[in-house]
This record gives structure tokens, C-alpha cells and sequence, in this order.
């Protein structure tokens, strides 16, 4: 049509990798074929019952009208004892917006802080998003790999990013893609290079209660000179099997909270009603260690130990793939490294891209390219699916590897 132009802030998107696969995988399965997929980026366990009912609960009751646009009082005070419990961290209910999803709270304080020409540095690999947030808000996006130190940011390595033009880090622990989380002692080494060079910190924590085998999980607002500058991100998706219900929340300071709030008062206005009612049964029953509700979550948390045990034991078992043992979230990150180059039926291997279609295509199997989170040399698999699923798709990478010539 005559007179359209896109803006420029919507044509420096690049489209997402990771929903491309998935489309083309549910494409395949919708014409019968047995796609296993291990693209999935949320938990495969239902919602606790518990939960949807206190939706019930608040549908009959009519708890259908707009709230206040930073959510709740009553869900912003639960989120205080949320924050003073597990993170020891303490907020006001002013410091806290509720937002339609943890994506979007993360959307809506890059936009809130960052100007054209600011530089943000990401650690690589990152989760997909983060770039093309900056980006659309006019920052400068710059990548520190971090594949040599364990997909650990460095602070040596973040000292050397940072230039005049820094204004924010951005930290996700447990990570997507790779599982990798921070100590403390790791966490206060970063903390000292962020003060002594004045940045922001957005602080992703969305898989912090999917952390395993004892570790422990540590908010860097905890630390000496970081609460003021940090902006801790959460949400309801993960740690309650909540995804579809688009509920986050984020911690920060005042004016920047109030700066966020405006931002959300002329876009979606509020979250939605029902949700956040939702969310604040799930975060009362975390507060208070429901029995109930504690031993339903402790099933989903060990089904992905013995999930993610067998994934990095079958992964490791395949001639050319190496999987580093992830110790949170519900990924691998496969290095796959020893087979591309390689060809496949006389296709080439060249890269993570090509490695995902060939093997959508010729196994059905359903992998996410390591390109897209910034690792060209590595593919993403989710373990949020059946153990039998799991065992048989990873079969089937097996098998094509052994196909490589």
C-alpha cells in the first residue's frame, strides 16, 4: 500500500530463530509427522491446581476490572516478603511493577534507561531477546563471549568491554541457554568492576528457583553498592509453570520503577486481573511453605535433575558433541563443534543453522540454533519434555551424527 514506511526502531528487529523452529517443527507434527522437539522454553508440568483456583476464586468474585497499572497492592506487598525472604532484599511496594510477562518488564526498563548511542554489555551466549531490546531502544549492543570461562562473565572480561559510551550490564542466572549460574565470590567480583565504573545492572533472575544440586541462588542487589543501581527481574513462568498466564515483576529504584510505571500506564496499562490474583496465591504459598504446593514444585524441580542427567550423559556419549553439566534453568547447550563441516546425504554442515534444518528434516528433530544466542558453534536443547521422549530424540541425534561424513 501507497505511503507505508516501517519505522527504523521496528526495522532493526531480526526475526526470532527460536519461534522460527518451533513454527516449522508444530508445521510437521500438524501433518502427522513424530517431531520430537527440545525447543520448548517453559516447564512442561501444568499449573498447580491450587493456583487455578484461586482464578476461580477471583472470576466469581468479578475480579475482572483494570488495576492499579503497576499491579496489585496486594501482590506488590506478597512480592516484598518474596524479595526479604528468598533474596534478602528489602522494597517498598512502590519499588516494584508487576508487567505482562518478565519479557516485557525487561523490555520496559531497557526502554526506561537506555538512549541512542548507550552501550549495554551482554554477556555471549544470551538469551535472544536482549539484543533486539537494546536495539529498539537505540543502545549499542556489545558482546563479551564468555564460551572460554565457563560461559562465566569475567570481571576482567567485563572491565575490558566497558567504554565511555557504557551505561548497563545485563546478567541472567541461572541462564538461558546454557544452565551456568554465579557464585557469590563470582557475583562480588563483577559487583566491584559495575560500582567502580557506575553502571546500571539488570539482573534476570526468571530461573532462580530452578537452581539444583544445592547451590545457592544470590541477587547482586545484595551485594555492597548494588542495590541502587540494579534492577532485579522475576516472574511467575518458570518457577510456577506459569508462562501462559504473562505475569513478571521487577525490583529497583524508586525513580526508576516510577519511570517504568509510566511506561506501562500508556502500553498495557495494567497486567491482567485474573493472572495477578493467580500469581499471588503462588507467591503467598512459596512465602509460607505450603506443604502442598512445596511438594508439587519439589516433583517438577526433580524431574528435571533426573531429565537433565540423562540429557548430559547421552550428549556426551555422541562422537562430536560436547555438553557442559547446566546447573539450573532446563536447558543444554550442546557444543556441537565436532561436527560441523561434516555433511549429511552430500548437504554440508556449515553452521548451527544449517546443522538445526538438516536434522529437523532429515530425523525430525527439533534443535535451536546456537546463532541465535550468539554461539554460532552450538545448539540449545530444552529438557522439559517426557524422559521418553527425550531419550528417543536424543537416539535420533545419535544416530545422525553416526550419518556425518
Amino acid at each position: 500500500m501507497a505511503g507505508i514506511r516501517i519505522s527504523e526502531r521496528a526495522r532493526v528487529l531480526q526475526p526470532s530463530i527460536t519461534l522460527g523452529i518451533t513454527t516449522k517443527a508444530n508445521a510437521m507434527k500438524s501433518k502427522g509427522i513424530d517431531v520430537i522437539g527440545f525447543g520448548a522454553g517453559e516447564p512442561d508440568f501444568d499449573t498447580p491446581q491450587q493456583i487455578k483456583d484461586a482464578a476461580v476464586r477471583a472470576l466469581e468474585k468479578g475480579m475482572t476490572k483494570y488495576t492499579p497499572s503497576a499491579g496489585t497492592l496486594d501482590l506488590r506487598k506478597e512480592l516484598v516478603r518474596k524479595f526479604k525472604k528468598d533474596n534478602g532484599l528489602e522494597y517498598e511496594p512502590g519499588q516494584i511493577v508487576v508487567a505482562a510477562g518478565a519479557k516485557y518488564a525487561i523490555f520496559e526498563a531497557i526502554c526506561a534507561l537506555i538512549d541512542h548511542g548507550d552501550e549495554v554489555v551482554i554477556p555471549s551466549p544470551y538469551w535472544v531477546s536482549y539484543p533486539e531490546m537494546v536495539s529498539f531502544a537505540g543502545g549499542v549492543s556489545r558482546f563479551v563471549d564468555t564460551s572460554s570461562s565457563g560461559f562465566m562473565l569475567t570481571p576482567e572480561a567485563l572491565e575490558k568491554a566497558v567504554t565511555a559510551k557504557t551505561r548497563m550490564v545485563i546478567l541472567n542466572y541461572p541462564s538461558n541457554p546454557t544452565g551456568m549460574t554465579y557464585s557469590r565470590k563470582e557475583l562480588e567480583a563483577l559487583s566491584a568492576v559495575i560500582v567502580k565504573k557506575d553502571l546500571l545492572c539488570m539482573s534476570d533472575e526468571i530461573y532462580e528457583k530452578l537452581l539444583y544440586d544445592g547451590l545457592e541462588h544470590v541477587s547482586i542487589a545484595t551485594l555492597p553498592g548494588m542495590k541502587e543501581r540494579t534492577i532485579t527481574v522475576n516472574g511467575a513462568s518458570k518457577a510456577f509453570s506459569m508462562t501462559g498466564w504473562r505475569i513478571g515483576y521487577m525490583a529497583g529504584p524508586a525513580e526508576v520503577m516510577k519511570a517504568v510505571n509510566m511506561i506501562q500506564d500508556h502500553s498495557t496499562s495494567c497486567p491482567t486481573s485474573i493472572a495477578q490474583a493467580a500469581t499471588l496465591e503462588a507467591v503467598r504459598l512459596d512465602n509460607e511453605d505450603d506443604p502442598v504446593f512445596r511438594g508439587v514444585m519439589d516433583k517438577m524441580i526433580a524431574a528435571f535433575i533426573a531429565r537433565r542427567d540423562v540429557m548430559v550423559e547421552m550428549a556426551n556419549a555422541i562422537p562430536g558433541i560436547k555438553c557442559t553439566k547446566p546447573q539450573g534453568a532446563f536447558y543444554c547447550f550442546f557444543d556441537i563443534g565436532g561436527l560441523l563441516g561434516k555433511s549429511y546425504e552430500g548437504i554440508q554442515l556449515k553452521n548451527s543453522l544449517t546443522f538445526c534444518d538438516v536434522l529437523l528434516e532429515k530425523e525430525n528433530v527439533a534443535v535451536v540454533p546456537g546463532v541465535a544466542f550468539g554461539a554460532d558453534n552450538y545448539v540449545r536443547l530444552s529438557y522439559a519434555l517426557s524422559l521418553e521422549n527425550m531419550r528417543k530424540g536424543l537416539e535420533r541425534i545419535a544416530g545422525f551424527a553416526s550419518k556425518l561424513k
